[in-house]
């Protein structure tokens, strides 16, 4: 049989029965989605190594990852998994004519069903979970269900309404949070709210939730309409894979008018040449691609690169900023993609969605 063979049974060493089995085809040359499918079709249902944030309340709760998240427990941690679910989806989207359409449909077909998507809403109400995967996970799960609500395909059509009953959970508990949450949380790396309330405000977009957005809308015109100076050349910290300051100004794009969000970001980052130049901001440096925390500098650079287009699209055409936007994102985008390779699994987990979602320019309205 042509192709590599993904076992599908709990991630489990050896060789399962034929029907566990399932080819994936080579990528094509030209096509560099077709590279990205690949990583996250092999992990989707790799269950180890794994790195699970799980609290135990009783020794009954001490079981391995595909019995307590058997939706998403592959991909070395679960918001990887919900991830590397969303860049399938993407692809099957994007390029329907991908030579991995049949391999994608039959993982998303294993993880979609009701019995997991009920197991996964078992978990996170168990005792002690109220901020289980909040909010990276649950932004990058609300983006997968963007990403199927927007499809008018059958089956992705039934597999949205399958993880509606653990959306209306996620949303719920955001909902309740967010007017708990008295200052943004400014990290580069999962627990930042400005990546998180991205991600949630075209969710809510996509969905029609009304009631969500305006108080995501809220929210962040709360914590970040008055900032100023955002210390871009304290960017990056060794482990960061999202920036402070470029997420910042990627989220605010989606809540101010062009020309209110053209004189915040002049205040905000006035470090933005208007020449087109891109040395204001230099690419992250990974000096160890088998050291999981450091690799996060390769993702740091596919973020920045989707981030700065994103700022110049919310641009006045003839902004000034603009040219030096595209070319250092550029620039950071060429570094970044490099990178994604299926080389060292630290990586190869999780770089793919990211790279997915800049090349297809996800976070781009109308793209």
């Amino acid at each position: 049989m042509a192709g590599v063979l993904l076992i599908t049974g709990c991630g489990s060493p050896g060789t399962k029965s034929e029907e566990d089995a399932i080819a994936i085809p080579e990528a094509r040359p030209d096509a560099v989605n077709d590279r990205f499918a690949r990583l996250a079709l092999t992990c989707v249902h790799k269950e180890y190594p794994n790195k699970i944030a799980h609290v135990l309340n009783d020794d009954g709760d001490a079981k391995p990852p595909h019995e307590l998240t058997p939706a998403f427990y592959g991909c070395f941690d679960w918001h990887s998994s919900v991830h590397g679910h969303w860049l399938l989806v993407r692809i099957l989207k994007t390029d329907p004519a991908s030579p991995m359409k049949p391999a994608i449909l039959a993982v998303l077909d294993r993880s979609f069903t009701k019995e997991n998507i009920a197991a996964e809403l078992n978990y996170i109400e168990g005792e002690g979970r109220k901020g289980f995967e909040r909010p990276y996970g649950t932004a990058w799960f609300l983006q997968l269900v963007a990403e199927l609500d927007e499809s008018e395909d059958p089956k992705l059509k039934a597999w949205r309404e399958t993880l509606r009953p653990l959306e209306q959970k996620i949303v719920g508990e955001t909902e309740a949070w967010l007017p708990k949450l008295a200052y943004p949380i400014r990290l580069g790396t999962h627990n930042q709210s400005a990546f998180a309330f991205g991600l949630m405000l075209d969710y809510a977009r996509r969905v029609n939730n009304d009631a969500f957005e305006k108080q995501l809308v809220a929210k962040s015109l709360e914590f970040h309409r008055a900032d100023v100076n955002c210390p871009l050349a304290y960017e990056p910290s060794g482990e960061d894979f999202l920036s402070p300051c470029l997420m910042e100004a990627d989220l605010m794009r989606r809540v101010m008018p062009q020309a209110e969000y053209a004189a915040w970001l002049g205040r905000f980052l006035p470090q933005i040449p208007a020449d087109g130049s891109t040395g204001w901001l230099t690419p992250g440096e990974v000096r160890d691609p088998t050291d999981g925390k450091l690799v996060h500098l390769d993702g740091v650079n596919l973020s920045r690169a989707w981030a700065m287009e994103g700022i110049a699209s919310a641009l006045p055409k003839d902004d000034p900023r603009v040219p030096a936007l595209l070319a250092t994102a550029k620039l950071h985008a060429d570094s970044g993609l490099k990178a994604v390779s299926d080389k060292n699994y630290e990586g190869s987990h999780w770089l793919g969605s990211f790279a997915t979602y800049l090349t297809t320019k996800r976070g781009i309205a109308g793209s």
